[in-house]
């Protein structure tokens, strides 16, 4: 089925051919203010391939997507973390540039330095009266925050000092920045009571890249610094928020297979301490954040191929869409994907999808329409078709993007396998070089190059509700590689895909399941595995994440090794004979490089085909831009040498 343009979108303009230029103005970290009348946000232009990426500036906007303010105290810092204060009288911001960051506060349209951290900050949050602001702070860190950043040399004796991230609060009038939650645990995320004396947050001890799938829903005493546990769910929790009375808790929690990409059910619990409660039993769509109004919530979600604005009463279970269309949304980092005001009439959100550059929306719901035309000029560069089948029972959805206008005869495809697999892959504009000249996506620069890519959300993704999601608990590349094949089987029905010029391209989960894939099928002819895994034995113990396989494989490959085992594509190699590129980052904590390096030196002992390059300095996730530079090279070429 051809995807239909959302009205959300409608109003982005005629597209002009003759301004088919890379520049893109992109939109970060959006907030909008309480009273729905101003968003802030972080943005800059980026002229597109080029190799650095651009410098933003913080800027303040009416509703109209007008620019009232532009902010940029430091030229050489990155901009996030935008905050407004209860009334709106106020907003806030970190800079950060060279392991130092600063906590900028806009007050009456001046602007003033309000704390500086030899560390990392994060995360603001001004308290009910607005008096205050609090932030995730982390004094003298070795490393940037979240496994998925590189990780710091592995020298010295192992384990002996962590970063501790810690909640921290700083007068909004002047003062010190004074940390107020205990020194021996990392704080993951959290929100003000509303009275002002402590916080909900999810936290635990010990090391924060590895523990926040164990952490614990706990209130933290703003004054004494003294914490109790409110619950330990046996799920994954994220984005606790105090009810406007100040007697309930609620929080996202569900199978998350990362810090950062939030999904799953909403939980509500008393703040005194209890049984967390599913409020949404049974959803047919993952909720990606929320925010109390009253007794109600306004929560954002995914559901199927549509990014949506939800009500939920807590109390009957009862939901309501209030707006959805096929695109990606975004706003504020542990927002969620839509942002509301104050009294939930207007909500705003940054949108965008394949074909239409990303806008600021604004609107009262259940209308959200884009109120900036920055990228109107630049031009639908991709066909697109949201892609439904079903297999083994699973209604399944996926996204297959191909030249706007493709040549005569059948053409090659590449299978991209997104991450997690607690995730899945919606809209973005697509360019050369990705969104930004940074950016991890080399969608377009390989349909340039004449292939279809499809993008499948197999059992395991986002968007079906927890039931979906948990549905390859034990049963890695299995059930969801089945799922994959059969979507496959159903893009050849209705696309020009040559059977026999397939390609299979992941990252993180999908490096895996590139890896894996090798071993179990003949179908595609070429592999380019991410930040892989080819032994889950020996990952277990490599990692600096463990605690996130105890609730995919049920329990610790010390208790039970068995269902490693059966997922490690190593136990199968002799079953790898397609031509395979491998890369990872040196100091890669999700996935580190002798796991990359294990599976070439197996591949390369055989016979296969097979190339490695590991990147210096880089994580999980890279950022120099020569480097993924490089990697876009080697990976069109690694295709255009076997699918061509």
């Amino acid at each position: 089925m051809k995807v239909v343009f959302a009205s959300a979108l409608a109003l982005l303009g005629a597209v002009s051919a003759a301004s088919a230029q890379n520049a893109i103005h992109n939109f970060e970290n959006l907030s909008l203010a309480s009273a729905g009348d101003k968003v802030v946000d972080v943005e800059s232009v980026d002229p597109g391939n080029l190799p650095k990426e651009p410098h933003g500036s913080v800027v303040l906007r009416g509703a109209d997507g007008k620019v009232i303010a532009t902010y940029d105290p430091c030229k050489d810092c990155k901009y996030a973390d935008t905050a407004w204060s209860p009334k709106g009288d106020a907003l806030a911001f970190t800079a950060t540039a060279s392991g130092r960051a600063t906590i900028y506060i806009v007050q009456n349209g001046k602007l003033r330095a309000g704390a500086a951290v030899s560390g990392v900050a994060n995360t603001l949050r001004f308290s009910p009266d607005g008096a205050r602001l609090a932030a995730l702070v982390t004094l003298g860190a070795h490393k940037l925050t979240g496994a998925t950043e590189a990780g710091a040399a592995l020298t010295g004796e192992i384990g002996a000092a962590t970063d501790e991230q810690r909640i921290a609060v700083l007068p909004v009038s002047g003062g010190a920045l004074k940390p107020v939650s205990p020194a021996d645990t990392y704080v993951y995320e959290y929100g003000w009571a509303p009275d002002g004396k402590g916080f909900a947050a999810t936290a635990a001890k010990g090391n924060g890249d590895d523990n926040w799938w164990v952490a614990k829903l706990v209130y933290i005493d703003g004054k004494s610094g003294a914490s109790r546990v409110i619950a330990a769910p046996k799920t994954q929790i994220d984005i606790p928020r105090v009810s406007p009375d100040g007697k309930t808790v609620a929080f996202i929690g569900g199978l998350m297979s990362d810090w950062g990409p939030v999904g799953g059910d909403i939980y509500t619990v008393p703040l005194a301490g209890g049984a967390p409660v599913d409020v949404t039993p049974g959803y047919k769509g993952t909720f990606k954040g929320f925010a109390w109004r009253g007794n109600a919530i306004l929560a954002s979600a995914l559901i199927g191929d549509r990014s949506a604005a939800v009500s939920l009463d807590p109390a009957t279970h009862a939901t309501k869409v209030l707006w959805s269309a096929p695109v990606s949304a975004s706003t504020q980092r542990f927002e969620g994907t839509v942002a509301f005001s104050a009294d939930g009439s207007t909500a705003a959100a940054v949108l965008s999808d394949y074909n239409h550059a990303p806008e600021i929306a604004v609107g009262k719901l259940p209308r959200l329409a884009p109120v900036t035309h920055e990228n109107t000029a630049l031009p639908a560069n991709v066909s697109v078709q949201s892609v439904h089948w079903r297999n083994e029972g699973f209604d399944l959805q996926g996204w297959l993007i191909g030249p706007k206008t493709p040549a005569p005869g059948k053409h090659p495809m590449i299978v991209i396998i997104h991450g997690g697999p607690s995730s899945a892959v919606t809209p973005e504009y697509l360019m050369a070089g990705g969104q930004h000249g940074t950016h991890f996506d080399f969608t377009y620069d390989l349909i340039r190059e004449g292939y279809y890519i499809f993008y499948p959300n197999d059992r395991g993704s986002y968007g079906q509700g927890e039931a979906f999601t948990r549905a390859n608990i034990k049963d890695f590349g299995r059930g969801d590689m089945r799922d994959m094949l059969a979507g496959v089987d159903a893009v050849e029905k209705i696309a020009p895909v040559d059977d026999k010029r397939l390609g299979l391209y992941g990252h993180s989960y999908g490096g895996w399941f590139s890896m894996w894939a090798n071993t179990q099928t003949r179908r595609f002819k070429a592999f380019v595995a991410g930040a892989g895994i080819a032994d889950w034995t020996s990952y277990y113990g490599e990692n600096g994440i463990d605690q996130w396989m105890i609730p995919f494989f049920g329990a610790s490959v010390y208790d039970d090794p068995k269902p490693y085992r059966d997922a490690s594509p190593i136990e199968f190699i002799k079953n790898a004979k397609t031509p395979t590129l491998i890369y990872v980052g040196e100091r890669d904590v999700e996935c580190p490089a002798p796991q990359s390096l294990e599976y070439w030196h197996a591949l390369h002992a055989l016979g296969t085909p097979v190339q490695l390059y590991i990147y210096p300095g880089e994580g999980h996730g890279f950022k120099n831009p020569q480097h993924l530079i490089d990697l876009r090279a080697r990976i069109i070429g690694w295709f255009e040498k076997y699918l061509k």
